[in-house]
């Protein structure tokens, strides 16, 4: 049986859930797709979240933090 991921590793998986999304969702400007990116965008804000109070320092939280906040400026600006 394999062990279930580590904080670290889910924000890492949702950061990139995200990043897909909402790449997908700002080369097609489909409304449904710009929500679904949206929701991704704010779990990947709320895992993060948890995780910093938790574990997750150098490295990683920042690359995490830093893609979330382009994220969110991509997807704000497609809304716009």
């Amino acid at each position: 049986m394999s062990e279930p991921f580590n904080d670290i590793e889910q924000v890492e998986m949702a950061v990139k859930a995200a990043e897909r999304m909402v790449g997908q969702a700002t080369m097609s400007m489909d409304e449904e797709q710009l929500q679904n990116a949206d929701q991704a965008l704010t779990d990947a804000k709320e895992m993060l979240e948890f995780a910093k109070q938790h574990e997750i320092e150098g490295e990683v939280r920042a690359y995490s933090e830093d893609m979330i906040n382009r994220l969110d400026h991509q997807l704000h600006e497609a809304k716009q």
